[in-house]
């Protein structure tokens, strides 16, 4: 039976969490603390990653790392298991998680490239505040709180009140007026669907949802496309679970598709605007498919395939 330990920064040190019946004490993350560890999940950002992953695959450890620190390194493999789980062979101590908003679009995406060749899609993300993390959701139940009992709404997270708003920022402006988020779903779409000249253009979008994103894509492709194929290739995909039923109003919703394995598309049909295009809609659990799901699911497979086994027998 494998042993599961918990690692922070040394203010966190000491503190006792109960998980599974037990009660885990947390160590402090730090070099020399990896000898004995086999896999080590890091979701403390980008400067943990440069400052610790390095000393932990030189320990012989695994490291799945859910920061975008290392996610465009050429050397350092960007995974969906159900997209392109062949790269999982050619680590070389460490692979990367995708961003969240970009791992519930190509739930929706990749069988349709599959299907009819992709060469270019635009997406606009409605994305859940959780995805900010926990003082974002307090923020959010705090102002909406406020609003009821009308009092004036705190705010200390986002530059704009996110109660009943909307706003078109998701991470810092570049140069260029994209966004890092937006930036972030061009370069590991193209990294993880193996198309370096794939053309895509974001628009990222913060809305008052507790959990869940939800992307909408217009896609253009290089074969004929028909709504009955794609409906056909979505159900067939496993990452992906059809949810188009226009006639019935039944389209997934981020409420719905919250701690779900699976993520929702829908709302399949034609686009007018681009040439052998197709719209829809796919919403996904930021936390669990945009996240902590997706980089257990890398480490079950590579126990699986026999490329991922304890030190000690």
């Amino acid at each position: 039976m494998g042993t599961l330990r918990l690692f922070a920064s040394a203010r966190s040190a000491g503190k006792v969490i109960e998980f599974g019946g037990k009660k885990l004490t947390i160590e402090e993350a730090r070099p020399g603390v990896f000898a004995d560890v086999d896999v080590a999940f890091f979701a403390a950002g980008g400067s943990v990653t440069r400052a610790l992953a390095a000393d932990a695959v030189k320990a012989g450890c695994l490291v799945i790392d859910k920061s975008s620190a290392l996610r465009m390194d050429p050397n350092v493999p960007l995974v969906i298991p159900e997209i392109n789980p062949q790269e999982l062979r050619r680590h070389q101590g460490i692979i990367a998680n995708p961003n969240c908003s970009t791992a519930v679009t190509l739930m929706g995406l990749w069988p349709l490239h599959q299907a009819f060749g992709l060469k270019r899609y635009i997406a606009s993300t409605y994305q859940s505040v959780s995805g900010t993390g926990a003082e974002a959701v307090r923020e959010l139940e705090g102002q909406i709180q406020a609003y009821v009992k009308g009092t004036p709404l705190p705010r200390k997270v986002y530059p704009y009140q996110i109660a009943f708003n909307a706003l078109p920022q998701v991470d810092t402006f570049g140069p260029d007026g994209y966004t890092g988020e937006e930036s972030k779903m061009m370069l590991e779409s193209r990294k993880i669907m193996g198309l370096p000249n794939l053309k895509v253009s974001a628009t990222c979008v913060r809305v008052p949802v507790v959990r869940a994103h939800s992307i909408s894509v217009a896609a253009e492709f290089e074969r004929p496309v028909s709504v009955e194929a794609a409906r056909a290739a979505i159900a067939a995909f496993p990452g992906a679970e059809l949810v188009d039923e226009p006639a019935k109003s039944r389209y997934p919703t981020p409420l719905d598709f919250a701690e779900k394995v699976k993520c929702g598309v829908g709302r399949i049909r034609l686009d007018t605007a681009l040439d052998n295009g197709l719209s829809f809609w796919v919403a996904g659990d930021n936390l669990w498919k945009g996240a902590a799901l997706n980089a257990l699911q890398n480490a079950e497979l590579m126990i699986r395939e026999g490329l991922l086994r304890p030190k000690r027998a």
